[in-house]
């Protein structure tokens, strides 16, 4: 089902690769879901294991062609450039050490990037890697998915609107407890990779949930965090990389003044599975919204009752109902979001590729969001090192 107000007139199917998410892997099954839920694009080509047999057996899994499964990306990206029906984009759902050499093959190929995040392990890999892309003159989308949650984008819009005022204080949450025991001892595939810093980076829990937290609280503020002070812990013994943080934030001044907050990303807080909430506070009102009830926003104007505002219900605006493609009442979520990442990914895909400006209101994570989760990433741990001091972003 197309989103209603979208533009209609470039929705033949983009081809595209992928390169990780077979057997075993959550993430990758994910993405192939939200690309077809919109029916923008179709995949016909994938190096879905660093294994080759692994490979072979995923794509057979899923129906893919074989002459178009490949044992490694770069055989992927010389072979698909040759065809005349060649991939237009990849998507790369590997684990983390992965994204910047097989980005950076791909857009130097020709490619348009569709990335989970974060971009890369490095700051100066997320820099590197910006300046090919833009070099490449192709598309490069980073799957912060939060972001395509309609009452993320009603939030968006109406703090944009000034119906929160001078945004004040701002608080992220990212609670879950899977990795609460040595998840990593049981065999999870998705355990392993988290907690080894050779493959996903400086970070643990703020790499793969703290930057979540943070990008969503930047999105839906339009502010940049400048200075922070965290605390990071390992809580499990014999874990290399934090399973719990916690920091202070200073935000990047606008009209003079200047926001603060807190954000708390935690992997072992038993009880919690996946609770993402934000909440945003400023002098005429404030906002709260949950993960885990994605359909519901709540609004309290200074001086006035709470309301309750609800996806294509009473008080909806243009941002909600434009990403919204069930009627008021049924739930969407995770998948939905996901699947607007991949609808706005197609639209800048067929704009590039004929020359011409993008639809208005398109609100995706770029490259420079990449960017910025890395010195996010970089802050929080060199603070920690320093026993919490403030570390300029």
């Amino acid at each position: 089902m197309a989103i209603e107000g979208r533009d209609e007139t470039h929705a033949r199917r983009i081809r595209y690769g992928m390169v990780g998410g077979g057997q075993g892997a959550f993430i990758g099954g994910v993405h192939r879901i939200a690309a077809r839920i919109d029916d923008r694009f179709v995949l016909v080509a994938g190096a879905l294991s660093s294994t080759p047999e692994k490979a072979k057996a995923s794509a057979a899994e899923i129906g893919l062609d074989p002459e178009r499964s490949y044992g490694s990306y770069e055989a992927m990206a010389i072979a698909e450039k040759a065809r005349e029906d060649g991939i237009e984009a990849v998507a790369i759902v590997t684990p983390n050490h992965m994204h910047f050499p097989v980005a950076k093959t791909f857009l130097e190929a020709g490619f348009h990037v569709i990335c989970d995040k974060p971009m890369t392990t490095t700051l100066a890999e997320a820099r590197e890697l910006a300046g090919i892309a833009k070099e490449s003159g192709k598309v490069f989308v980073l799957t912060h998915n939060y972001t395509g949650y309609p009452m993320i984008r009603q939030a968006r819009a109406m703090v944009a609107a000034g119906d929160l005022g001078d945004i004040r204080v701002v608080v992220a949450e990212y609670a879950q407890d899977w990795l609460a025991g040595r998840a990593e001892d049981t065999g999870s595939k998705q355990a392993g990779w988290r907690v080894d810093p050779e493959k996903a980076g400086a970070g643990g829990a703020i790499g793969d949930i703290g930057t979540h937290a943070h990008n969503l609280a930047c999105f839906v503020t339009g502010l940049k965090v400048e200075r922070l002070s965290a605390d990071l812990s390992s809580f499990v013994e014999g874990r290399r990389l934090d399973d719990n943080a916690s920091m202070l934030l200073r935000f990047a001044a606008r009209n003079g003044k200047a926001a603060k907050g807190m954000l708390w990303a935690s992997q072992v807080a038993v009880g919690n599975e996946n609770g993402l909430t934000l909440r945003v506070y400023g002098d005429k009102g404030g906002l709260e919204w949950c993960q885990e009830e994605p359909n519901k926003l709540w609004f309290t104007p200074l001086g006035e009752p709470k309301r309750l505002l609800t996806r294509n219900g009473a008080g909806a605006n243009a941002a909600s109902t434009a990403v919204s493609r069930l009627p008021a009442g049924h739930p969407e979520g995770y998948l939905e979001g996901f699947a607007t990442i991949y609808a706005d990914a197609a639209e800048l895909i067929r704009a590039a590729d004929e020359g011409r400006a993008p639809p208005e209101g398109l609100a995706l994570p770029t490259i420079e969001d990449g960017i910025d989760g890395l010195a996010f990433i970089e802050a929080c741990v060199a603070s920690s090192k320093q026993d919490g001091a403030w570390v300029a972003l």
